[in-house]
């Protein structure tokens, strides 16, 4: 740190902000024009000094709380769907003025969660926002509520702003909260103290997080906020968790909220939509010679090393592959499907292809198609 400032903060110069509805809102639930605009003069500074800046933004069903006469919000997919159908537009709206004032343009972009897991799809949202960058314009990103289905929805902004930062290969991603930071418990509890710095997962032995946020508003908490910092530090980018209020000091580099520092390097797109942007439709129980060789040598999944399938999935589908304690050691993209593969198992690839023909000498996962995964607490209650 120089003078007291974070120098991955002050030396980035593209940088992915996410703010979550709690920040936007109101007491009474819509969305707060003054935070907005709030929001806007801190971004629209740091863009005037030459700092390209994509914007997280999450409010859409809030925003359409008002004009459908919702009071709280919505439990059904249908109804949220709708609110974030009327309330999308009005939301960019109010961000098109704000920055308008000074002199910035904005573009919605609405993306799903195959958007960032499709080859094809993920290739086209980077030229998307790259060329709006060139332009000089501000991208606006939002989950696309109105159409995804439970299937293919992220759930939450935190992790579509992790995996926006790796897609436009920003320096730094900023997620601003209602609360100051990372704290080792409840923070509205006394004796819970913040966390300044994480440099790695020993840093988060000790913490015990929260699965929401105050507002009831958002579908984010302290859990998400977590798990996007893992994804972004992993790829080697830092994130910096602070208070909405806060947004103008945490981007000026001073030491607010919590600084998760580095742990890893930018990988590859495709390894970083296997272990982070896909849902396993299956699992493929593992010997202990299978696990040594995918985990220790990176060596492919042959059908010899797998004593036991679950799920329903089909070729190309991903599916965790678990050690002989289930579990989790790795993900990755099958090549047969659950109704084929428990034939196979056991079994050497030269046998099945002389008893069955060349196409079954093949691997079950082959080891571009396959990341590895930490051992994580699952529960979601311990980060």
């Amino acid at each position: 740190m120089s003078g007291g400032l974070r120098t991955d903060v002050t030396g980035a110069h593209r940088v992915v902000v996410k703010v979550g509805s709690s920040s936007l809102t109101s007491a009474r639930g819509g969305i707060d024009q003054q935070r907005i605009d709030t929001l806007v003069d801190v971004l629209a500074e740091r863009r005037g000094n030459g700092i390209e800046v994509v914007l997280v933004s999450s409010g859409a069903i809030a925003t359409g709380f008002a004009p459908l006469g919702l009071r709280s919000r919505p439990r059904d997919l249908a109804t949220q769907q709708a609110a974030a159908s009327v309330g999308q537009g009005l939301l960019v709206a109010r961000y098109t003025e704000a920055f308008g004032r000074h002199g910035f343009r904005v573009a919605q972009v609405l993306l799903t969660l195959d958007d960032v897991t499709r080859r094809s799809h993920y290739r086209n949202a980077y030229r998307t926002l790259a060329r709006l960058l060139e332009f000089g314009v501000l991208p606006i990103i939002n989950e696309n509520d109105s159409v995804a289905t439970e299937e293919i929805r992220f759930g939450d902004n935190d992790r579509l702003a992790a995996l926006v930062a790796h897609l436009v290969n920003a320096d730094l991603l900023v997620l601003l909260s209602d609360v100051d930071g990372l704290y080792d418990g409840d923070p509205r509890r006394p004796g819970s103290a913040k966390v300044s710095e994480v440099r790695g997962e020993e840093d988060l032995s000790h913490v015990v997080v929260r699965k929401s946020g105050r507002s009831g508003v958002g579908t984010g908490g302290m859990v998400t906020k977590v798990e996007a910092a893992r994804i972004a530090t992993g790829a080697g980018i830092p994130v910096i968790l602070a208070d909405a209020s806060d947004a103008g000091r945490a981007l000026a580099g001073e030491p607010v909220g919590t600084h998760f520092h580095r742990t890893g390097r930018r990988r590859p797109a495709r390894q970083l939509w296997l272990a982070h942007a896909t849902t396993p439709r299956g699992r493929l129980r593992l010997d202990s010679g299978a696990v040594r060789a995918v985990c220790e040598r990176r060596a492919s999944l042959l059908p010899a090393g797998i004593v036991e399938v679950d799920g329903d999935f089909g070729v190309g589908d991903p599916v965790d592959l678990v050690d002989p304690e289930g579990r989790t050691v790795a993900r990755g993209l099958v090549n047969f499907d659950a109704h084929e593969l428990p034939g196979l198992l056991g079994r050497s690839t030269r046998d099945l292809a002389r008893e069955l023909g060349p196409a079954y000498e093949r691997e079950v996962v082959h080891r571009d198609d396959l990341v590895l995964v930490g051992q994580r607490d699952r529960n979601g209650t311990r980060a």
